[in-house]
């Protein structure tokens, strides 16, 4: 088969499940991943006849995207925040308010008085580990450690760190069950966060159903769902953590349900965090919760 054929069997028989703009993008990171080819090598091109093994390969492609796989799934990595991160069903495809997360991260630090090189962070509910890469790559001299329940998705997210040059303190535990002092006696003991950051489940069961297949049919549901009856249960327990476990003047960092932003903010207010904000992403709705640990005169002996 041609190039230009094998692009129009795609067309037509995706026409039905996915936008045209979803379409052309998936023929784009198909033929960009196999071929190496650019949207302007696809054009040149489109006459290029393709070997066999290749056809096949856009075949197994096409057929799964039909199932609704996500296209992430099929190539096996995604791009965040500049960085190659691979995925698979174990862990969360990173999602572009993710990144804005990071981002408003690393210009708060920007804006700080404390030395990038001393901070010490965490990443809680870290999946494929893209946040705490992120701000690894970003800063560099910074101790960064992250934490997930699940053994698969830490797997992915050393694989991650591995691939990115990163030095990161991975750990493993249950943030609802577990004592979380005897999983963070391996890090430097007695030594506070500067940066907690969490991006946990928030999805709650009764959205499943307005949800794409997609998402729904193959990412992991236990990274995804909360159940309705305590939409919060992940924020009040990483709050409570962080209020023992962040150093005076400590900053902790929520990504939210756009539905929860008052709810958030109300909760972290009443544990009494201070300079509590909501803040909006790139398409207004409420996304980041940001609260900052008050000093305490039991700070005097708090280690960090």
């Amino acid at each position: 088969m041609k190039i230009k054929e094998v692009i129009q069997q795609f067309r037509d028989e995706l026409n039905p499940l996915y936008s045209s703009e979803e379409i052309e993008n998936f023929i784009f990171f198909s033929m960009h991943e196999y071929l190496g080819f650019s949207r302007r090598h696809l054009q040149l091109k489109s006459n290029q006849l393709l070997e066999k093994k290749e056809t096949e390969r856009f075949k197994i492609i096409l057929s799964e995207l039909k199932n609704h796989k996500p296209i992430q799934y099929i190539l096996g990595h995604t791009e965040f925040y500049g960085y190659k991160i691979r995925v698979n069903e174990q862990v969360l495809i990173p999602r572009p308010e993710t990144e804005e997360l990071v981002e408003f991260i690393l210009q708060e630090i920007s804006g700080g008085g404390k030395e990038k090189d001393k901070l010490n962070l965490l990443d809680i509910c870290t999946g494929s580990g893209c946040i705490a890469i992120a701000l690894k790559k970003n800063l560099p001299g910074a101790t960064v450690s992250a934490l997930d329940i699940s053994d698969e998705a830490l797997i992915v997210a050393k694989t991650n760190s591995i691939l990115n040059h990163t030095l990161i303190n991975f750990l493993q535990g249950d943030i609802l069950h577990t004592h979380l002092k005897s999983i963070l006696l391996p890090l430097e003991k007695g030594k506070a966060f500067d940066i907690i950051v969490s991006n946990p489940p928030y999805v709650l069961h009764s959205e499943k159903e307005k949800m794409s297949r997609n998402v729904v049919d193959y990412e992991p549901h236990s990274a995804l769902f909360v159940k309705d009856e305590d939409p919060l249960v992940f924020y009040k327990v990483i709050a409570d953590f962080a209020l023992e476990h962040l150093s005076a003047e400590g900053k902790l960092y929520f990504e939210i349900n756009e539905k929860m932003g008052s709810e958030v903010k109300k909760l972290l207010q009443e544990k009494e965090f201070g300079h509590v904000e909501i803040k909006k992403d790139m398409s207004g709705k409420d996304r980041i919760a940001v609260g900052k640990r008050q000093s305490t005169k039991a700070d005097l002996s708090f280690g960090g």
